[in-house]
């Protein structure tokens, strides 16, 4: 489904907010195993996790700034964001509510 170029336009806030959180969710994804060690790293290290927890942080970073500094990712993230965008615009339900009203059995 090609987007119609007019349609492409962004305004500030979608540049600067609205695709960098989809972004920072499909990363958080991508970086999940990361995402894992860190959290039962603080979990198993209480108020030292500072101190315990560097290479756990360290590798979590590593990876998701690897997806953030990505123009590919970027520009697969904005194309998500516009066909959300251009749906919600045909249909005025935005993506979340329309995944909500799906039913749960058949």
């Amino acid at each position: 489904m090609a987007l119609d170029p007019a349609e492409q336009h962004l305004r500030h806030v979608e540049k600067d907010v609205l695709i960098p959180k989809i972004m920072r969710e499909k990363a958080r994804e991508r970086c999940s195993e990361q995402v894992e060690d860190f959290t039962r790293c603080c979990k198993d290290s209480g108020i030292l996790m500072v101190l315990k927890c560097r290479k756990e942080n360290s590798a979590l970073k590593d990876c998701l700034t690897a997806y953030y500094n990505d123009p590919a990712f970027y520009e697969e993230c904005k194309l998500e964001y516009l066909k959300e965008r251009e749906e919600f615009r045909k249909t005025g339900v935005p993506t979340k509510k329309r995944l909500q009203k799906l039913p749960t059995t058949m």
